[in-house]
């Protein structure tokens, strides 16, 4: 009968594998505003970007089971190096069974190629190495030629849809904040958005462009300690805090007039602007800021090469490369701005002035008579404190 008890209260051996709380979501956007230090993030994205990577090892996961094949070999995509150089699992191509089999906030367990819920199997597939993903990208590149084709056949069929807008103007909306004259600053939550903030503070202080955030650009913004005055997008990936904050809303619609975000701007009661238009909310952004006479646009986390481009990978990117061309030489990157502007006034020469003025007061004080009566005054106040001082010992 003990021997019976002590088997009884011996403690279970633990499972092997890292055990997380499932996190899940088709949309891996959604789904980064949720997770927690150790969750597993169950996401279905083919061809994960640079952007949703960055998302995932900032929300710092415990491994990440993609339903989809992370790279299809379409284009070399980004998103899989950075997940698999952060030390994080990644288990790839596991099947669309997997959004339903798991629930969200359930606990699982990944061990090597499996997926567990305790000892059951849920899903299956291939653990992503430094080795595999390099091996896919290699693939990847020699395929590039095709996607380079589609991209310029989607070009053209953008330019074709709206050519009145890039050309003339046509259908852009009417906005409160004033932009002619002035520098804009364009923000989407893109590459390297928050080093890039960092970098242009000087810039911001001295120019004090306007500030227009791309849907979570908005809340980039916000937490640099900046409010925004515009907030372009679909509303999608912004937060109520962003658009209660007084910003003026222009709500990115579909060319045919629907604006799903349209009705979450209703229901907290905030008013808006409508803008009808293909392409994507950065596009939209810049060529409002154009349009309304920004003398300088400055993009931080923007899309700026061929590869970024197709890094997106949807069609809709096509709009950036004809965007860049019909605003011309009034955008800057952010990475240009932050390398070639540099505060008129520096540290060292603000310091001097400080003690010129400082010196020049006590010259001043000492040579007038207005000056040694102020010293007279001064004095007598020193003294008064001190006496008091001494009384307290």
């Amino acid at each position: 009968m003990k021997i019976a008890t002590l088997r009884r209260a011996r403690k279970q051996p633990e499972l092997p594998g890292l055990t997380g709380t499932a996190r899940v979501d088709a949309r891996t956007k959604n789904l980064t505003k949720r997770l927690r230090p150790g969750d597993i993030a169950v996401i279905d994205h083919l061809d994960l970007d640079k952007v949703s990577a960055e998302a995932l090892v900032g929300g710092r996961v415990g491994a990440v089971v993609n339903a989809a094949p992370s790279t299809s070999g379409r284009y070399p995509n980004l998103g899989p190096e950075i997940v698999v150089a952060a030390g994080i699992p990644l288990l790839d191509a596991v099947g669309p069974e997997v959004m339903r089999a798991v629930e969200e906030g359930e606990i699982l367990r990944l061990h090597e190629d499996t997926l567990y819920r305790e000892h059951d199997v849920v899903a299956k597939g291939e653990v992503l190495t430094a080795q595999s993903v390099q091996a896919a990208m290699g693939k990847a590149r020699a395929g590039l030629a095709v996607q380079l084709e589609a991209f310029a056949g989607n070009t053209m069929e953008y330019l074709r849809q709206e050519r009145e807008l890039l050309l003339d103007g046509v259908g852009m909306p009417d906005i409160r904040t004033r932009i002619d004259g002035r520098q804009a600053l364009i923000v989407v939550r893109g590459y390297h958005y928050k080093e890039d903030l960092a970098t242009l503070r000087s810039y911001i202080r001295e120019f004090r462009p306007v500030l227009i955030g791309v849907d979570g650009g908005a809340d980039a913004l916000l937490e640099s300690g900046y409010r925004p005055a515009l907030i372009v997008g679909d509303m999608d990936s912004v937060s109520d805090r962003a658009l209660t904050c007084g910003a003026e809303l222009v709500v990115h619609a579909y060319r045919d007039g629907r604006a799903p975000g349209l009705a979450r701007l209703e229901e907290l009661g905030v008013p808006s602007v409508i803008f009808p238009a293909t392409g994507t909310s950065e596009d939209v952004a810049m060529l409002l800021a154009d349009d309304k006479g920004a003398e300088l646009i400055v993009a931080v986390g923007t899309h700026a090469t061929l590869v970024e481009f197709l890094d997106k990978g949807r069609s809709g990117m096509a709009s950036t490369f004809l965007t860049r061309l019909r605003v011309g030489g009034k955008l800057v990157d952010a990475k240009g701005v932050s390398r070639l502007y540099r505060s008129r006034v520096s540290s060292a020469q603000l310091s001097l002035l400080v003690v010129a003025g400082l010196f020049a007061l006590v010259v001043a004080m000492v040579a007038t008579e207005g000056g040694q009566v102020a010293i007279t005054v001064l004095q007598a106040r020193w003294d008064a404190f001190y006496f008091w001082l001494q009384g307290l010992f």
